[in-house]
């Protein structure tokens, strides 16, 4: 334990970022734990001195100097205790250094275990600190493997300079996307967890959230500020509708997200391989808000019941089962965008 371990312990801090005085305190730990192990009759008896300034780390065991020896460990005669005091007398306690050998052998064990220990808890809180501010935003991510059995992705993903594993499972997966290896797409970061194997980054293709943030990235309005997401409804591979307004009068919610030629919406399209998008422009006013959110049906009224939670809507016989859409899905998303109840009937009904 000379100067070099010391400019070892050095170098980690400034690299690392680990605290040497966390350093210190683990290897003393871990030093004191391994001599207890092996000399468990003075284990309470022992001291560890780690002195930075004189660049040493020295352990003892405190002795007590007797006329007879009871207890080997943590007992000596005046005889043996005057190698190491040569005032020593009975009644007196001394330091008896550790062997140098054993000591050594201890120290250098524990402490390359603890060095190591450190810089990867070090290295897997860094990676924690970077992928947690990133969540419920977008990353860009390498398929490194799929499992054959369960269909879950496995994923390398990057920030920064920190790069990660992530497991994009099944059900967070776009139905029918194909995904081989090596294929680099774009994912959403809805949590990151610790665990004992270090951070868990939780990954989808399948939340909302992707869709929103694609269009951020992709509508500068959106990144001003001049128009807003309100909500969004997906039922991921199949369709999206998103809600928008803006704030700036002589702006056009709808077309800034559209883009010219539709370039803005066809590109996050296909980056979600060819799912619809229907975007729609929000309203404080319930009834429009609705009849805008069964687009592309046309809607002849909306009568908001009085527990403000439903409603009903009468649309053109013609346009029933555009409305309602196959197997339901332009009404189930419409009542997930709004977060109203709708009910559905022909004119003829009404």
């Amino acid at each position: 334990m000379n100067a070099e371990f010391f400019s070892a312990i050095e170098d980690i801090e400034r690299e690392k970022g680990i605290p040497r005085e966390y350093m210190f305190d683990k290897i003393n730990q871990a030093i004191m734990t391994a001599f207890r192990r092996e000399h468990p009759d003075a284990a309470d008896n022992a001291v560890l001195e780690i002195d930075e300034d004189k660049k040493k780390i020295e352990m003892y065991v405190i002795t007590d100097v007797v006329e007879t020896v009871e207890n080997p460990a943590i007992e000596m005669t005046e005889a043996q205790a005057h190698k190491y005091n040569k005032k020593a007398k009975a009644g007196m306690q001394i330091r008896v250094p550790v062997d140098t050998k054993e000591f050594g052998r201890i120290a250098a064990g524990s402490a390359k275990q603890v060095i190591i220990q450190g810089i990867r808890e070090a290295e897997r809180g860094m990676i924690y600190d970077e992928f947690t501010s990133h969540e419920h935003e977008i990353l860009t991510g390498e398929v490194s493997r799929i499992d054959p059995r369960t269909g879950s992705v496995s994923m390398k993903i990057s920030s920064n300079s920190e790069y990660t594993d992530a497991l994009l499972s099944a059900n967070e997966q776009i139905r029918d996307e194909v995904l081989v290896e090596g294929k680099r797409i774009k994912v959403y970061v809805i949590e990151v967890r610790k665990s004992s194997r270090g951070p868990q980054v939780l990954i989808s293709r399948t939340h909302p959230g992707l869709v929103k943030r694609l269009f951020e990235l992709e509508v500068p309005e959106i990144s001003d500020g001049s128009v807003e997401i309100k909500s969004v409804a997906r039922e991921a591979g199949s369709r999206t509708k998103m809600a928008v307004w803006s704030t700036v009068a002589d702006v056009d919610p709808i077309g800034a997200c559209v883009g010219p030629r539709g370039g803005r919406v066809g590109s996050i399209v296909d980056e979600l391989g060819g799912e619809k998008i229907d975007i729609i422009r929000y309203s404080e006013d319930p009834e429009a808000y609705i009849a805008a959110a069964l687009s592309p049906a046309n809607v002849l009224s909306v009568t908001m019941s009085e527990d403000g939670k439903s409603c009903r809507v009468i649309v053109p016989d013609n346009q029933l089962s555009l409305a309602i859409g196959k197997e339901g899905q332009n009404a189930r998303l419409a009542a997930k965008l709004t977060g109203y109840k709708i009910d559905i009937k022909p004119e003829s009904e009404g």
